[in-house]
């Protein structure tokens, strides 16, 4: 079964559930959120959510501490940068 992972296509034996995926690729269920075909997938539906053929999955691992961790996942920099702002003073935000 093929299924885009962050943009990545890969191979997998099917068929899959969404939990069996997440163990398949070393994850920890706990630090990670998993967006399916443009829909957020609630932990505790993981395990009856099949995936077909063509699948479009976004996966993100929380990393406490910076460390890069050790997943399967692909690397991914948003190309984000945080800017200082000013707090609007007329409504009274600070």
């Amino acid at each position: 079964m093929k299924l885009q992972i962050n943009g990545d296509f890969r191979e997998f034996n099917g068929p899959l559930t969404l939990s069996a995926l997440v163990e398949i690729l070393g994850l920890k269920p706990d630090r990670v959120a998993v967006e399916l075909n443009r829909l957020i997938v609630a932990r505790e539906h993981w395990p009856e959510t099949n995936l077909r053929e063509g699948d479009r999955l976004e996966m993100v691992q929380f990393v406490g501490g910076g460390s890069p961790g050790t997943s399967g996942l692909p690397r991914w920099d948003s190309g984000l940068k945080l800017l200082p702002c000013a707090m609007a003073t007329s409504t009274g935000l600070r």
